[in-house]
């Protein structure tokens, strides 16, 4: 890595690429081989970076990366969303119509809050580790085959109702659902062990005191 193109991350903790027009007034820095390095370190990017398209690496952030929505491999008109559906309803689920594409009614039992559920339309396919958590922490040098598989993995997927937006793209160390948050993040911590993604030593050190806690 040549000084032309390491990172230089502030003594104010902020991430300074090449292009960044602060880049040559910052003297006083640690280096890195990349943005992404840099962000997993603890520092940030400069204000006026958006936080949902931010530059890591070579590439901008976009959910299309993961797939064009929910993948239908098996081609049998139900997607991921709609299987787990299926599969995770405690009783007989009813469907749309008479293709059994879509589900309609069943009954779930919420992860985030335990209330039972009986309308689909009330519930969303969350990813247990977030699309963006995760491309911040490795996944951005994935293939598009490798994203794809980790965004309909169903041990990355939790059927749950919209609390999730107020999770947004948060890990355990920041947002912990009302109920089973033990299990939340003992299964978070396995699918970032499968992925081997690279929390950041702070987040490292949340996750593994809420498991402590757990334990205790």
């Amino acid at each position: 890595m040549g000084a032309a193109d390491v990172v230089k991350k502030s003594g104010s903790g902020i991430c300074h690429g090449p292009q960044s027009p602060w880049y040559d007034v910052v003297k006083n820095y640690q280096g890195f081989e990349s943005l992404r390095r840099c962000t997993q370190s603890g520092g940030r990017l400069p204000k006026g970076t958006s936080s949902t398209r931010q530059q890591i690496g070579a590439q901008v952030y976009s959910r299309a990366h993961y797939g064009n929505g929910w993948a239908d491999e098996d081609r049998d008109c139900q997607d991921t969303r709609n299987e787990l559906l299926i599969e995770r309803s405690t009783a007989p689920v009813r469907f749309t119509d008479a293709s059994k594409c879509r589900v309609l009614f069943g009954r779930w039992i919420s992860p985030f809050t335990n209330e039972v559920i009986h309308d689909a339309r009330q519930l969303e396919a969350d990813h247990l580790v977030p699309l963006f958590w995760s491309w911040r922490r490795g996944a951005s040098e994935w293939s598009d085959e490798q994203k794809e598989t980790f965004a309909n993995d169903p041990a990355n997927v939790l059927i749950v109702e919209s609390l999730n937006q107020s999770k947004s793209d948060r890990g355990p160390d920041q947002w912990l659902p009302p109920e089973g948050r033990c299990g939340y993040t003992a299964r978070f911590t396995r699918i970032v062990l499968k992925y081997r993604l690279e929390p950041n030593p702070d987040e490292y050190q949340r996750i593994k005191e809420i498991l402590a806690q757990c334990r205790g």
